[in-house]
């Protein structure tokens, strides 16, 4: 085990080594803006082609509306600013910069007309109070017809309050969910007693507040062999990774893997039944009830590759029918983005693959009342900006994509599916764990052979010829260099700066996960 201060020596070496790298691709990367910007400049008509518009401009059915995107630093954020962009309306764009620098990516896409700095709250009502007027007052100033809220976990309810009071005061219409539906969804253990309370499945589930309470739940399980996890109901980094299936082996071991948490009525746990099987997630667009949008994929604990499920498959019709009678039950004011995490036993998910018509047994292990950044999946479908739109007042007429179309006898159109999907990656990513990472173990003689390193060199360089990059657009390419040659180098600077711990980051939601 390595002591406090060679510990740090690793982490420091770790911070040295990415912050080199971003100085050593920073030539390439910056001949390759140049470049997009320089055939953008000589074949113009080309480098328009990405405005796919949903309908014609130029038509009298046509009104460009304002939209407020936040969150826009995010993979999510920029992907459905840039498909208003396409569709030709007037994105603002905000997000938090808690630094002097201008860090965020996002705030130099050419999809925005303009960017704001956002005040990030911290828990504190004075900060929530004034992160609600910094988002009411940009409103206002912007003359915003529509919200669409992607912020991420650490504004979840502050983003509640600033829809209550935008939609009250303004005209205004938000993607978000009211402050009660935000905390209800958030939270683990009330999101499991509310769907369970409107009839749907979950696994079995026990909210903890104490250690005892932890130890008896797993001393009455035993000889059933059930398996639990432990997770804390709320957000915290240095624990969130840890997945390890109880009861341990010996009642002593169990007892000091417990021990290890700090769990009360003011910080309480779940023990979830853990299901052996594969694990999935979803992306939808509630409007009033109604799933107007949706795409399921393959989930992991740190999800860095999306692949779109097929829209008629079993699998993605039982998440489908499960997130339509979750959003019903919500009722008419059940607006914004909702995102499940579903696990599914080995067996069901083998015989969805055989029988297109099974109803897949589902266990929800999690929600996510925001944005998911599956919604990259859906980035490249124009129809998205009408489910969208259906939130204002009807102005425009449908779209005349064939691929929207009327059920029979009048009913609602079914929801938008990614169409064509592509399968992404972010490169930075895939270069760190699949080339950087698997050549210095190589080098250390303590990790994979020769075959298994090159196996994983070939994976990555089929993502960057067949894949689409998370961030990276030939025609907005600005914000990917910004990505990785200012905001994580800046990251790392300061985790050198401060003697931050990190064990690892996610690329896409440009977060770093403390030890």
């Amino acid at each position: 085990m390595l002591d406090a201060d060679s510990s740090f020596i690793a982490h420091a070496a770790q911070d040295v080594v990415l912050v080199l790298l971003s100085f050593a691709f920073l030539p390439l990367d910056t001949f390759i803006v140049c470049l997009s910007y320089a055939l953008t400049y000589l074949y113009p008509l080309q480098a328009i082609e990405h405005r796919c518009h949903v309908r014609s401009t130029s038509t009298p059915y046509f009104e460009a509306r304002t939209i407020l995107v936040t969150g826009v630093g995010m993979t999510k954020g920029l992907a459905l600013a840039r498909l208003f962009y396409a569709a030709g309306h007037n994105v603002i764009g905000a997000d938090f910069e808690p630094m002097a620098l201008p860090t965020s990516a996002g705030r130099f896409s050419r999809a925005l007309k303009a960017f704001h700095k956002l005040s990030k709250p911290d828990g504190s009502r004075e900060k929530a109070a004034r992160y609600t007027q910094d988002l009411l007052n940009l409103v206002r100033q912007e003359n915003v017809d529509m919200w669409v809220s992607c912020s991420g976990v650490a504004s979840a309810v502050e983003d509640g309050m600033a829809k209550e009071l935008i939609e009250l005061v303004t005209g205004c219409k938000c993607v978000q969910y009211d402050v009660a539906t935000t905390k209800k969804l958030h939270e683990k253990h009330s999101f499991m007693d509310h769907t369970k309370s409107i009839g749907l499945p979950i696994p079995e589930t026990h909210t903890v507040t104490s250690r005892a309470a932890a130890l008896q739940v797993l001393d009455d399980a035993s000889g059933t062999n059930k398996q639990y996890v432990m997770k804390y109901i709320g957000t915290d980094d240095a624990v969130r990774g840890d997945m390890t299936l109880l009861p341990l082996s010996t009642p002593a071991q169990t007892k000091a893997h417990i021990s290890r948490f700090q769990i009360s009525e003011e910080r309480p746990w779940i023990l979830q039944q853990f299901i052996r099987g594969p694990e999935y997630c979803t992306h939808s667009l509630v409007v009033k009830g109604e799933v107007k949008a949706f795409v399921a994929c393959p989930s992991s604990e740190l999800l860095m590759h999306y692949e779109a499920l097929p829209s008629e498959s079993a699998l993605s019709m039982s998440m489908l029918r499960f997130t339509q009678e979750f959003a019903a039950a919500g009722g008419s004011s059940f607006t914004g983005h909702l995102s499940f995490d579903f696990l599914v036993e080995s067996s069901e998910a083998e015989r969805a693959l055989r029988d297109p018509n099974t109803n897949v047994r589902l266990y929800p292990i999690e929600c996510n009342p925001r944005a998911h950044t599956a919604v990259c999946l859906v980035s490249e479908t124009p129809e998205m900006v009408d489910a969208y739109l259906s939130l204002l007042e009807p102005k425009q007429a449908l779209s005349s994509s064939p691929n929207r179309s009327l059920t029979p006898n009048g009913l609602a159109p079914p929801p938008v599916f990614p169409q064509a999907p592509q399968k992404y990656y972010w490169i930075g990513h895939d270069f760190i764990e699949l080339v950087v990472t698997p050549t210095l173990s190589l080098l250390s003689l303590e990790g994979p052979g020769v075959v298994e390193v090159l196996e994983h060199f070939i994976t990555f360089l089929e993502h960057v010829a067949w894949w689409h990059d998370g961030i990276f657009e030939f025609w907005d390419p600005l914000p990917a260099w910004w990505l990785y040659h200012v905001y994580w180098p800046t990251q790392f600077l300061m985790a050198l700066l401060f003697q931050r711990k990190w064990s690892r980051v996610n690329v896409s939601t440009c977060k770093m996960f403390m030890c």
